[in-house]
């Protein structure tokens, strides 16, 4: 018979597998208006676990005034955030690291009214606002610490005409294109989508092209195909989305046929959308239905299929963000003031309510990092 081998006595027991550590809280920021009754005080403070999408509150940083949109600069380092009052301004907060306050570097001067969304150039170098009062996009330097210089341009829309029910312009977003070379502008006074140059050394705007709606669509969120060749445009005023096809030569946007929202006849506010990274679906927060509308993205991103409408667990959803890594998404639901977080199923796009939606006065924008 074969010899069986006999561990000596009193050898030491194999280790034991390593318990998988429980991922790292992430920080969630909030967005709200602090001039309205039962607002907030400044810049809400969270975190949340990127697993259960459990939001835990942290606080407020004060001292930043109706910062009703958010953005973070490319190093992840610089929170920026608009002061949407009629004297409009963006404030940077530079991210203190684990054990550190967060820091608010200072206010700049939007030159125009009520500005309602911003975001930074991919360079690092440029941050970008829409001032929706007054109808004006806004280019704001960037300097190495993530504070913003003296504003470098202010471009307002004088042309074309307002479109139906509308007094003026109202540029309610102001973005770069995926491949950078150009930065767009949507305006849902004017029913147009401008699309500029940005000069990276100068910080200057160069009208190069325009895309128009059709009239009284009310155009409010462009959001791209992570492909770079098709974005997709929520129309705030006839609920209506809309594939559009863009060049990167030229900075062309073509506006398609306008496409059900799926919630029905009556006004619903279609507010903004999301696309998931992979460029497999894409979601559309609905206000007056208080839904998501769920698409699946076929074609290369040339074409949205409407696969049906979630509730979300809230009032008049405003903005909807997914997390970094794809697997949650947030809805900062504004009238009832509360940040709902669904599971996002990647293979089939269905979403899932995580929990009890998290209470936070008046918010409007839900920023995951």
């Amino acid at each position: 018979m074969a010899s069986v081998p006999v561990e000596p006595a009193g050898a030491p027991e194999p280790p034991a597998p390593a318990t998988p550590r429980p991922p790292a809280p992430r920080p969630l920021f909030l967005g709200t208006y602090t001039s309205v009754e039962g607002g907030g005080t400044g810049l809400g403070l969270a975190t949340y676990d990127p697993a259960s999408g459990r939001v835990t509150g942290a606080g407020t940083l004060t001292g930043v005034g109706d910062p009703s949109y958010l953005a973070a600069h490319p190093d992840g380092r610089t929170l920026y955030a608009v002061n949407e009052r009629l004297d409009g301004g963006v404030t940077a907060i530079r991210l203190g690291g684990e054990g550190e306050q967060h820091q608010v570097l200072g206010t700049r001067g939007t030159g125009g009214a009520g500005p309602c969304h911003l975001s930074a150039h991919p360079s690092g170098r440029w941050l970008l606002s829409a001032n929706y009062g007054s109808g004006s996009v806004a280019v704001h330097p960037i300097d190495a610490s993530g504070a913003l210089g003296e504003r470098t341009d202010l471009v307002t829309h004088s042309g074309p005409a307002p479109g139906p029910g509308q007094q003026g312009p109202h540029a309610h977003q102001f973005l770069t294109s995926p491949d950078g070379g150009h930065v767009l502008a949507v305006d849902l006074g004017t029913d147009t989508v401008y699309t500029y140059r940005l000069d990276i050394a100068r910080g200057t705007l160069t009208e190069v092209a325009r895309a128009r709606t059709r009239p009284g669509a009310g155009p409010r969120h462009l959001t791209f195909h992570p492909g770079g060749r098709y974005a997709y445009l929520a129309d705030e005023v006839d609920n209506t989305v809309a594939v559009c096809a863009y060049s990167p030569a030229t900075g062309r946007l073509d506006i398609g046929e306008p496409q059900s929202t799926g919630t029905g006849t009556g006004t619903s506010y279609p507010a903004q959308f999301v696309v998931t990274a992979d460029g497999r679906y894409a979601y559309l927060a609905n206000r007056g239905h208080n839904s998501l509308t769920r698409y699946a993205v076929e074609a290369g991103g040339a074409r949205l299929r409407f696969l049906g409408t979630v509730p979300v667990a809230g009032d008049f959803p405003r903005h909807i963000a997914l997390a970094p890594g794809g697997n949650l998404l947030f809805a900062a639901n504004q009238r009832s003031s509360t940040v709902s977080v669904f599971r996002v199923d990647r293979a089939s796009g269905e979403l899932r309510l995580t929990g009890e939606p998290f209470a936070s006065p008046v918010v409007v924008c839900a920023l995951p990092l």
